[in-house]
Order: C-alpha cells, then structure tokens, then sequence
C-alpha cells in the first residue's frame, strides 16, 4: 500500500477508454463546443487493452483493488468486453466495474458480465423526457437508458447505481420522481452536486442545489434516515427509505467536500495519470511504456506520482467560496478522465 502526503491510500482506478461520446450534455461536453468537427484523439494515441491491463496490473500491485472503466462513453469503445475479460484475470482486483450513459447497454450488458464485469453505473438526470433530452444535449429519450437499466438487471450487474447531476433550475423539480421510480427496486440513485469540472461548462454556484436540499426535499415525501458508509472513502452520503424499501446516495462535492478520504487516481484515454477529478496536469505513463520501461520502472513512477499527491481541490474551493476568493487556472477535461 502506497500514500499520499495527506496519508491517503491509493484503493481506485478509473480507466478512461475513449474520450468519445454519443452524448453532449452541457456539464461535460456542450454541443456548441464538441461539434461535429471537433478533434477527439487519433487511434495511436489512445492506450491499447494490453497497455491497460498491463498498467492496471500495477495499480493492483501498489494497492488498489477496484477498477472502474469509463470514458467520454466506454461502450463505444469497440471490443470491451475483451479489456473486461484482461481485468477481471488480475489477481487482487476484486471489483470490475463501468460507468456508462446507458444508451448502448441493453445490446452488451451480457457479453460485459459473461467477461467479468462486477457491476454498473448508469448516468440518468431526470425521467422527464424533454428534461432528459435537454441534458444529454442529442436530443435522446430515455426509454433506451431504461431498457439498458432492466437489461442490466436481468445479467446480473447489481447492485446497480443511477448517477443524476442535480442542476438548479434545470431539473432540480425532478429529483423526488427519480427516487420514487427506483425505489424498492434494488437499485441505488446517487444525486450528484453540480460541479465544477472542466473549463467549459459555464459553471456557477448558484446553480448548485445543495445534498442537503436534495436530501430535504425527498425526506418530505419519501421520508428517510441516514445510514453508515459501507466503507471509508466512500464518496456518496447513504440515506435510507424508514420504510425498508432502498437508499438513495447523495455526493456533495461542492458543499460536503470529501477529499481527505479520497483514495482515486485516474487513468486518461491518452495514458496520462491524474491524481484529481480537478487537476491541471498529468503525467505521461503512455511514453515510458512504450519507450521500454519495464514493469518495475512503471511501478516506480507510479509510487512517485502518488507519494507526492497533495489534492484537496474541493476543499480548496469551498475555503475561497467562503473568503470571497476565486479558483484560478484550467482543469482537465471531465471526458478525458470519466469524472
């Protein structure tokens, strides 16, 4: 196990397998911006399987012991189940998991378990179809997310997480429908604070609807109470149904900053590894690898990376908030990095 200078431990990767996606929604990819002309990375840019599994190998070795595969959409990825398949074979890496839109899943959800996928997240802001087609910025019902949800289901990818950006004045009024349609079904919905991420999302605070008002507002029609992590770093706050019948997550990012436990590193589609949703840089593993470094030489820059990692973004930004101060400086994109 290696640590960080705030004594954090390395237990989560993210794989980002593509920075493509077939949706634009407004917080991660506006329409206006990633066009029809836009430049997404060449394929000789982009980490093969092998250069992914090899590298995640190593995260496993250093510590780690859950993998979440993301993108941009990782289900455009051709051929993941094949990636699947290489790590679920890592010994120690006891949680393969996706994070996915779930416009695709219903056609692959059962070729991802058959390979060893563990489980599955589903992007899903609102079931009001004009709010939904609004977000997702194509113009999408959300008829196909459902079925992939169902199919999902039916495979075995459980327990299922439902993640939904709560943006103020958008489609905070639907937070209340979304969380009465999946409870008592098994599946866990995570509101989300909207966030900061990126450089293009024209992000304000008063936009935020806080956990807290997340939390109040389903309280009063679906009442609740709160419940113990399931494990430390967990970033979702659990809640759950008096009745028996479920509990819903809340990540409060914005107001609730959690990075003191945050145990995360992030593996971007072009191979560069970033130590925070937030940070402004990588570093090239995608270079030494293919310029020969061997496995030890990798693990070294690697432990190097994290033993020097002192993120606090979050924190950061709530103490400027409070003094008035403003975040400077540009942040990676989320879909370079599956938030």
């Amino acid at each position: 196990m290696i640590t960080d200078l705030l004594g954090r431990p390395l237990r989560d990767l993210r794989i980002s397998v593509t920075d493509r996606c077939n949706f634009r929604c407004p917080y991660c990819m506006p329409a206006e911006i990633f066009g029809e002309a836009y430049q997404f990375l060449p394929k000789d840019e982009i980490l093969t399987f092998e250069e992914i599994a090899r590298l995640s190998g190593l995260f496993v070795g250093l510590g780690v012991n859950k993998l979440r595969i993301t993108g941009g959409e990782p289900l455009l990825r051709a051929g993941l189940p094949d990636l699947v398949g290489q790590l679920a074979s890592i010994p120690g890496a006891d949680d393969i998991t996706l994070t996915t839109n779930g416009y695709l899943l219903a056609g692959q959800a059962q070729q991802l378990k058959d390979a060893g996928l563990n489980r599955i997240t589903v992007s899903l802001d609102s079931l009001d179809d004009e709010i939904f087609k609004a977000m997702n910025g194509r113009g999408f019902g959300t008829r196909r997310v459902l079925d992939g949800i169902r199919r999902a289901a039916d495979v075995g990818l459980v327990p299922i997480k439902i993640n939904a950006v709560v943006q103020k004045g958008t489609n905070d009024h639907t937070v209340v429908e979304l969380a009465r349609h999946f409870k008592g079904t098994g599946h866990i919905v995570r509101f989300i604070e909207y966030m900061d991420v990126g450089n293009r999302n024209g992000w304000k605070l008063d936009e935020v609807m806080s956990a807290a008002e997340i939390v109040a507002r389903i309280d009063a029609e679906l009442p609740l109470e709160p419940a113990a992590a399931n494990y430390a770093g967990e970033v979702a706050n659990r809640w759950r149904y008096r009745d028996g019948s479920g509990e819903i997550g809340v990540i409060a990012s914005v107001t609730q900053p959690f990075c003191a436990d945050c145990t995360r590193a992030r593996l971007a589609t072009d191979g560069r590894l970033y130590t925070c949703l937030f940070a402004s840089n990588g570093v090239d593993l995608r270079g030494p690898m293919r310029d020969g470094a061997d496995d030890d030489e990798l693990a070294g820059i690697i432990t190097g990376i994290w033993n020097r990692r002192r993120d606090r973004y979050s924190e950061e930004r709530s103490e400027m908030t409070e003094t008035g101060a403003g975040m400077s400086g540009r942040k990676v994109e989320m879909y370079h990095i599956g938030g």
